[in-house]
């Protein structure tokens, strides 16, 4: 380096009015400054037009060998390039100048599904029964209906619930109601504690005398003889019998059919609650009736007979049942046992935050067990994980009863719900309820197809929806990417419910399955990432667990649209279903038929797929894979370069970036073109692309502190000894002709966010000088700071291009 070389650096760094208007090779470009920092964010960017069409693929194989290399020589002086610069799709992505979505959407889609769908083993009985462990559903009911039955509770199921019963907030204060209206309606869901607390209140007021009246009929149809004198009368009410239609309608009875009795559906008030209260005076009785949380729950609160019954501590009830089921063991068995409840890997298989009372009991049962060498380690643990799988059996058995339309609606609607929790669990309130209203609707079509169903426009509200799902509105945020909004975020009340609710629906009723698969599609159709990204894990989720079904009916159907979204949701499930080594070379099969296909969507799709690592295996297969695409395509081919490039800039920032940079280096080496067009937009969208936008289906936790910024700051804060290697790559794309001018208004961008971030121009300040080696170099990036610190729009601020200016004069040094 001559010594006029850095003579008056002082002089000639960046200023407003007197920047330097000979840029050495990066000149000629025309007034871009504007469009900077754009180039900094490929969300960010419209569409600059259609990209060149793709030739014949018959001939690809005497294309890649052609004998015209890439003569890349420092900055490609005389070349003459035949084909269409596929550089000025550089900034479109895959999405064709949409973003991707956040990193944290998809991380959270990915930890729904972590903990898999146990096995699951039930026995159901030909009257429509089941039982699970030691619990017992009816589905459908059982018997004539005609008869009004009434029978007695045990004394001995009121002598162990008082042994056990844990006094909830409130009870006296429901002791007092009960006494004076003589009803009481208490309200919350099912395994909550209810009817333990209803049964203790009517046992203390009426002195061990409690009776149950048959749930099959409505409070209205309750007469004096059906109430024994001076009792309490417990009464559940089933949930057809609490919809909330104001029209009278009727439904076939448990015992119906051909003959069967219909009556209508009456909507429980407080006049029937009234008629109900002076019937139970008149025998000097009382009567607790049981309503399941939602609409109509919310109605009764508001009247004089209608309370909340909140559940226990489920520490507080795991204890008393302990405590009776080890009664004459030795002291120290309590406190093991319960040291036992919390381990680690208990909670983990229990998967559920809180425990209901009656799964309390069931824990307190498997402990006991345990603790007297009845049941081992492995056991207990596969005890536990059936926890989560008995409560969506139980959400979902018979969720269509009693079979036709309208009567079906409430149920079908909370069914749709749970199922629209478990694909956005922890995401917007908002996306999950609108995603149930069109899975309803897809249910609803199916059961009936002449009935069209409509929406309630008042129906259960936003606070207490969530509560027949076992999940809980909470303050959240929402990663867009660019930016995090907050949102009111849903989420199951336990990591284990999501896989539990769609494997009990996929698994066990094969005619939903069709209705799943329509919804997921349109959604996976939607532009939003916060939902497309959603609905295609879980199609990859359902695809891994029966392939042959799942890719026929979600993939197949979305991978013959040519809407980019589509595109990558596809790539996105195929790679997710792929996560199961069982279903890896099915997947792998698939892409190697579509890479060869002449449906240039297919050729994109698989290409995507390609930069998830999980297809292939490891990032050299990815690799691998990506090249023998574009080796046979054409140089200019964008429809293959655009997704290729992104894929191997999401293998950059999938946690193993050391052989993505050697493999870079020997595509430039090989002198191919089309390889060379590959490395050089790789590059390209690493200087423009949002980390957060790289996201993969792998966790790499190192990059989520520079989520916001672009990859290659990421990279240098992370991993600084791939500096060099980065360097190298850049200065060789900003010295080719075809992809210089790209490539420099993608760095521009870069440097402008840089100014703006302390830490990230740190990073940028200290790469810097192994950009500015040759005076050449040096000669361009100079030039570039001056035509940003000029820009009178968005001029930068100075003392960071001072910083940055008195970096790339450092170069010389090196």
């Amino acid at each position: 380096m001559s010594d006029q070389d850095e003579a008056g650096a002082g002089a000639g760094a960046p200023d407003p009015g007197h920047g330097r208007d000979d840029r050495g090779d990066g000149g000629g470009r025309g007034d871009r400054a504007g469009a900077h920092d754009r180039g900094g964010d490929r969300g960010d960017r419209g569409d600059r037009g259609d990209r060149g069409g793709r030739g014949s693929r018959g001939d690809r194989n005497d294309r890649g060998d052609r004998s015209d290399r890439d003569g890349e020589r420092g900055d490609g002086a005389g070349e003459q390039p035949r084909e269409p610069n596929v550089f000025a799709a550089a900034d479109r992505g895959p999405l064709a100048g949409g973003d991707t979505g956040g990193a944290a959407t998809a991380r959270r889609a990915l930890r729904t599904w972590a903990s898999g769908a146990g096995d699951r083993h039930t026995h159901v009985q030909g009257d429509g029964a089941f039982f699970e462990g030691n619990q017992f559903f009816s589905v459908y009911g059982s018997g004539d209906s005609s008869r009004f039955v009434r029978g007695p509770v045990p004394p001995e199921t009121l002598a162990h619930l008082a042994q056990v019963y844990c006094e909830i907030a409130g009870y006296q204060r429901m002791k007092e109601r009960l006494r004076d209206h003589r009803v009481l309606v208490l309200c919350g869901e099912p395994g909550s504690g209810r009817k333990a607390t209803a049964l203790a209140l009517l046992d203390e007021v009426t002195g061990g005398r409690v009776f149950r009246l048959d749930p099959r009929h409505g409070v209205d149809e309750i007469t004096d003889e059906a109430l024994q004198e001076g009792g309490g009368h417990l009464m559940e009410l089933l949930t057809e019998d609490v919809r909330t239609e104001g029209d009278p309608r009727t439904r076939s009875g448990p015992g119906g059919g051909a003959g069967g009795t219909r009556r209508p559906a009456v909507r429980l008030s407080e006049l029937h609650l009234d008629r109900f209260a002076e019937l139970l005076r008149s025998r000097d009785a009382y009567g607790i009736v049981l309503v399941e949380s939602g609409e109509p729950a919310d109605r009764l609160l508001r009247g004089r007979y209608g309370t909340y019954c909140a559940p226990p501590p489920a520490d507080e009830v795991l204890r008393r049942h302990l405590r009776e089921r080890l009664r004459g063991e030795p002291a120290e068995a309590l406190g093991a046992a319960r040291a036992l409840a919390a381990r680690p890997d208990v909670v983990r298989a229990l998967g559920l935050e809180e425990l209901r009372p009656r799964e309390a009991a069931r824990l307190a049962d498997h402990l006991a067990r345990h603790w007297r060498g009845e049941m081992t380690d492995e056991q207990l643990l596969a005890e536990c994980a059936g926890f989560v799988a008995a409560q969506a059996r139980e959400w979902f058995a018979g969720a269509d009863r009693p079979g036709v339309l309208p009567e079906a609606l409430p149920a079908l609607n909370a069914g749709a719900f749970r199922i629209a929790v478990a694909v956005f669990d922890g995401s917007a309130y908002s996306l999950a309820a609108e995603a149930a209203e069109l899975l309803a609707w897809e249910l609803a079509v199916t059961l009936d197809p002449e009935q069209a169903p409509g929406r309630r426009l008042f129906g259960a509200h936003a606070e207490h929806r969530p509560m027949r799902a076992r999940a809980v509105l909470e303050d959240g945020e929402l990663d867009l990417g660019p930016a995090k909004v907050p949102v009111r975020a849903v989420r199951f009340r336990g990591e284990a419910l999501a896989a539990a609710v769609l494997g009990e629906v996929w698994h066990g009723y094969h005619n939903v399955r069709g209705p799943v698969a329509r919804w997921l599609r349109a959604l996976c159709d939607d532009p939003r990432a916060e939902v497309w990204v959603r609905a295609s894990v879980a199609a990859g989720v359902l695809c891994s667990w029966d392939w042959i079904h799942g890719f026929r009916e979600l993939v197949v159907p979305l991978a013959v649209t040519d809407a980019p979204v589509t595109r990558l949701a596809v790539a996105t499930a195929l790679a997710e279903s792929a996560r199961d080594p069982r279903i890896r070379p099915a997947v792998a099969s698939v892409l190697k038929d579509w890479a060869v296909s002449d449906d240039s969507t297919l050729v994109g799709t698989a290409l995507l797929a390609h930069g998830f690592v999980l297809a292939a295996g490891d990032v050299p297969g990815s690799l691998d894979a990506l090249a023998r695409v574009v080796r046979t395509c054409e140089p200019a081919d964008g429809d293959v370069l655009v997704p290729a490039s992104f894929s191997v800039t999401r293998l950059l920032a999938s946690g193993e970036p050391e052989p993505v940079l050697r493999r870079l280096h020997q595509w430039l080496e090989d002198g191919r073109i089309n390889l060379a067009n590959l490395v050089h937009l790789a590059v390209i969208s690493a200087l423009g692309t949002r980390t957060t936008h790289l996201w993969g289906l792998r966790e790499v936790p190192e990059l989520d502190e520079h989520a916001a910024r672009p990859l290659l700051v990421a990279l240098l804060a992370t991993r600084p000894a791939l500096a060099p290697e980065l360097a190298r790559l850049l200065r060789h794309t900003l010295a080719t002709a075809r992809s210089g001018e790209a490539a420099l208004e993608a760095l521009g961008g870069l440097l402008r966010r840089a100014a703006k971030d302390p830490e990230a121009l740190g990073h940028v300040c200290a790469f810097l000088p192994r950009l500015a080696v040759e005076r050449r170099d040096r000669d361009r990036l100079r030039g570039l700071l001056n035509e940003l610190v000029r820009d009178r729009d968005r001029p930068m601020d100075r003392s960071a291009a001072r910083r940055m200016w008195d970096a790339v004069t450092e170069g010389a040094n090196r």
